[in-house]
């Protein structure tokens, strides 16, 4: 094999995220060949050099799996908690394969959560480049008004930096309504911080869609993807292309 950028290897051998990988290097937390190496040009042959994360020696996943989760509340979206706090690891008996969890639902929300040992597979559905839209219903404690409802859909500050445009819409009305709402980006907190600048609280939240893939599986079960849905995520996220941009880069600069 041609050798790779590190951060590379490490997210397809399934170990994190690429971006999570980028800063492992750059803590010094990789060697090759016993050389700890923090340049993130760096690169290696995961079938040929001895890599290390944390000084255990890394390995190629045998095999890729895609695997949808229902979280329930109170779950934390990690591989593990230094609170002592269930995981959404503690959900997958049964898997033998190492993954992790594709972005994150926080701790008292629920619904739809992919986890995957593929992480330039995570790290597409991740990117805010790639515009993968995500589907969420809320409950919250008082109505929008049409004004607020044209705002939040614009986009709102958060941090001093506003939000990409939204898609909401009222889908149970009442005291405490239910919208649906639709983004293309997936700040920590974000919609609850968005219902919180017009001064309303989110009472639930359920991630019911990513993509085309939707929640069908009972709260605290998952299934692993089957090869079709893998195959239209492969398609959304324009892999198999950018794939074959890398692999004619890499040769041209051989």
């Amino acid at each position: 094999m041609p050798e790779e950028r590190l951060q590379k290897i490490l997210s397809q051998a399934g170990i994190t995220s690429r971006r999570k990988a980028e800063e492992l290097i750059q803590a010094g937390r990789v060697s090759v060949n016993g050389e700890i190496l923090t340049e993130l040009g760096s690169k290696a042959d995961l079938t040929r050099d001895h890599i290390k994360v944390d000084g255990k020696l890394l390995q190629a996943p045998k095999k890729l799996v895609y695997i949808a989760l229902n979280k329930p509340r109170e779950v934390v979206t990690t591989v593990s908690d230094p609170e002592g706090r269930q995981t959404v690891m503690h959900l997958l008996r049964g898997v033998k394969e190492r993954v992790f969890p594709v972005g994150r639902l926080d701790y008292s929300s629920e619904g739809l959560l992919l986890l995957t040992n593929d992480g330039e597979f995570a790290h597409r559905i991740t990117a805010p480049a790639s515009h993968v839209q995500k589907t969420y219903v809320v409950k919250v404690n008082g109505n929008l008004t049409e004004e607020q409802l044209a705002k939040f859909a614009a986009g709102v500050p958060i941090s001093g930096k506003k939000t990409a445009p939204a898609l909401i819409k009222l889908i149970k009305p009442g005291n405490n309504p239910w919208y649906e709402v639709k983004l293309k980006e997936g700040r920590q907190n974000q919609i609850r911080m968005m219902f919180k600048h017009f001064g309303r609280l989110v009472e639930k939240l359920r991630r019911v869609k990513i993509g085309f893939l939707e929640l069908d599986v009972a709260p605290s079960r998952y299934r692993a993807l089957t090869p079709r849905e893998i195959e239209k995520f492969r398609k959304l996220l324009k892999l198999d292309v950018e794939q074959q941009k890398e692999k004619a880069k890499e040769a041209a600069d051989a």
